[in-house]
């Protein structure tokens, strides 16, 4: 399947505040602005992928975006994989329009957690909730923990990853956080969840991001401005919860790279850019190592020397990542490395022509990769 599925189109809402926006209407703007990059109608549109809002699951939600925008698709659903959703839609939307399912698709996520509720990020973790286990960061931290102890890892390693988005995100004039971090900054951040500091953990944002896809061959009949191919794509997931996991540093990235490497027919040498979900910076150190940049453990001595950061070996999270351009989880990433092939970052990789981009949801439960190139 390598290069037969292309993205035709981007669309981004303003990331941050939306107090007077519902997902649905956030989803409707990122659509419109999606089809209108790609220079294809409504009416060609015959496949609609949608996320559940986190903010609150709505029931027969597909159906709910469909009539607000019109469209009668032949296929589509919603998916509910947290984070990893927007590439996994994107593969089965891929894989669709491979098998002549449907021609014209259309994904989309969007939320407003920041105004609405975040509920979702603040509850109690079952049973363990009377020993103090709240909130999403805790978890995180219990892994930052492990990796820190197994592997040696530092701060200093996860305040890099910090750096490294924050620096990218300044200079990304839609970013929601566009301010730099120094490493005396980081380490005057107020503690979360020990090991974790506030510059560890992503924002919280309103907003939506949405891709037109479509076989290459209609996007050359059709003359799509600015087509970008999709070389690989893969999955992985694990049903431990955080505390059932036999090992706390393993994480299903890699089953989800491995797929996609191979579908692709590249490995890690060949990627010249990453946007990797950044949740959390332990994510970032950890994806690394399950994607095989580094060796398993070797995270955080990866990161340092700028490595990750725009003329550095590997970029990462070009446009600021969710700890810096938005914590809208996962689609923003894929419409940077689309950017990227195209040339028009504004934090660009000179000749780039292969870009990767990372999902996960959950505890580090999903994940989805994505792998686009310029042929």
């Amino acid at each position: 399947m390598r290069g037969k599925v292309v993205i035709a189109g981007i669309g981004q809402t303003a990331q941050g505040k939306h107090p007077d926006r519902s997902p649905t209407s956030l989803n409707v703007e990122a659509c419109c602005k999606a089809l209108q990059d790609a220079n294809v109608d409504k009416d060609a549109v015959d496949a609609l992928f949608v996320k559940y809002p986190t903010s609150g699951h709505l029931p027969m939600y597909g159906q709910t975006m469909a009539e607000a925008m019109g469209l009668q698709p032949r296929i589509g659903g919603v998916w509910d994989q947290g984070g990893a959703a927007s590439a996994s839609m994107i593969g089965f939307a891929a894989s669709a329009i491979e098998q002549g399912q449907c021609e014209v698709a259309l994904v989309t996520i969007a939320d407003n957690p920041r105004t609405g509720t975040r509920q979702a990020y603040e509850r109690g973790w079952g049973d363990d909730a009377v020993f103090g286990w709240f909130g999403t960061p805790a978890s995180y931290a219990m892994i930052a923990r492990r990796h820190m102890e197994e592997f040696g890892t530092k701060q200093e390693h996860l305040g890099a990853v910090a750096q490294a988005c924050r620096r990218h995100g300044a200079n990304n004039p839609g970013a929601q956080l566009r301010k730099p971090l120094s490493a005396q900054d980081y380490a005057a951040s107020r503690q979360v969840v020990d090991p974790l500091r506030r510059d560890d953990c992503c924002l919280i944002s309103d907003g939506g991001a949405a891709v037109v896809l479509m076989s290459a061959v209609r996007a050359r009949a059709v003359g799509v401005p600015a087509p970008v191919p999709i070389l690989g794509y893969g999955q992985g997931q694990t049903s431990w919860e955080v505390a059932q996991r036999p090992r706390l540093t393993d994480t299903a990235a890699a089953v989800s790279a491995a797929t996609a490497f191979a579908m692709a027919g590249v490995g890690p040498k060949d990627i010249q850019v990453a946007q990797l979900y950044d949740c959390f910076t332990i994510t970032v150190l950890m994806t690394l190592e399950d994607y095989g940049f580094c060796k398993k453990g070797e995270g955080g001595p990866f990161v340092e020397d700028g490595r990750i950061e725009i003329g550095g070996a590997l970029p990462v999270n070009t446009s600021g990542g969710l700890l810096s351009e938005s914590g809208m989880p996962g689609m923003q990433l894929v419409t940077e490395g689309v950017r990227q092939i195209r040339g028009t970052s504004s934090n660009q990789v000179v000749g780039a022509t292969t870009s990767l981009v990372s999902n996960q949801g959950g505890i580090m439960h999903t994940h989805s990769t994505l792998i686009l190139g310029s042929s």
